[in-house]
């Protein structure tokens, strides 16, 4: 089989690519500049230059493929973001969503996998809450719910298959958001808020992209969401990560505080709950995650961490 992957660099999408490679699956791999040619050959995929924003570009890359995949994101890691950091998260995946489905209607391809986040929907009291659950508003998903809207109904109108993976809060060693959090834990610099309540449904990036994997294997069009096996209050999944990063537990701050120091929009990040499963998915491809729990990810993540020593000056 042969599989189109927007993303192919990123944190997921270079997991995609080589267990697609690992699979016996050919991959091209959208890629700008030669150093990100550089890591699509170095996983085994076919590197092609083109501009996720130019349906026309894409064509002649996707011509042959039976997939498509858009696992590309632009996903702030400031510390105060802001809704403007978001915008070009946005364009992609509303911009980009549009032109991929453009492109491989008129290249042939049948099947498009289509990258989502499940806090796209929930419960307004943090219920836990399946795929059927209703899109909410939260701070910098506007275009993540436009581009599962605009996947559904440009896919439908142009015959493709449409799979809607949403993941859970991914993390892994190499990914920007898990360094940036395990250094701030370390300094005692990433506080829990309030009481710490919100529950988060977490994944681990390498199920995530199995998980592309299995869907790209095994044709299906619907939603489905990508978690583990237990989701996790913040301030049990905090206080985790400090202790086995050596470090003095984290601080806990009021609401109020959080507020002027880290601004609204990181609060209610914070503070958002989206506790999920995955049994839709596990039923539906007879899949589970290798990490069953965010406890066995982070033994994972750990390990990589302690080897490369970092974070540097954990432990103060």
């Amino acid at each position: 089989m042969r599989v189109f992957v927007a993303g192919a660099t990123g944190v997921i999408g270079r997991r995609i690519v080589r267990q697609l490679v690992a699979r016996g699956h050919e991959v091209v791999g959208l890629a700008r500049g030669g150093e990100k040619e550089g890591i699509v050959r170095r996983l085994g995929g076919r590197p092609a230059r083109g501009n996720l924003f130019d349906a026309a570009s894409l064509v002649p890359l996707m011509k042959g493929c039976e997939v498509a995949i858009r696992a590309a994101t632009a996903i702030p890691t400031a510390p105060r973001p802001r809704l403007a950091d978001f915008a070009m998260n946005d364009r992609i995946r509303t911009e980009g969503t549009r032109a991929m489905i453009e492109a491989a209607s008129s290249a042939g391809v049948r099947r498009y996998i289509h990258e989502s986040v499940v806090w796209v929907a929930g419960t307004p009291d943090g219920a836990p809450f399946d795929e059927d659950a209703p899109l909410r508003p939260v701070g910098g998903l506007t275009g993540t719910s436009t581009g599962e809207r605009i996947a559904r109904e440009e896919g439908a109108r142009r015959g493709l298959d449409v799979a809607v993976l949403r993941c859970g809060a991914f993390y892994a060693s190499d990914a920007a958001h898990t360094r940036v959090m395990g250094q701030r834990i370390a300094r005692r610099a990433l506080p829990i808020i309030g009481d710490g309540g919100a529950t988060w449904s977490m994944i681990h990036a390498d199920d995530a992209a199995s998980a592309f994997v299995t869907a790209a294997e095994h044709p299906r069009a619907g939603v489905w969401h990508i978690v583990d096996d237990e989701p996790v209050p913040v301030r049990e999944y905090f206080m985790e990560l400090a202790r086995r990063l050596g470090a003095r537990p984290p601080r806990r701050v009021p609401t109020w505080l959080a507020m002027l120091i880290g601004g609204r929009l990181t609060v209610e990040i914070l503070m958002t709950s989206f506790p999920t499963s995955n049994a839709r998915f596990r039923r539906d491809f007879e899949w589970r995650p290798r990490y069953a729990t965010y406890r066995e990810g982070l033994d994972e993540v750990l390990s990589a961490w302690r080897e490369e020593g970092f974070p540097p000056g954990r432990g103060g």
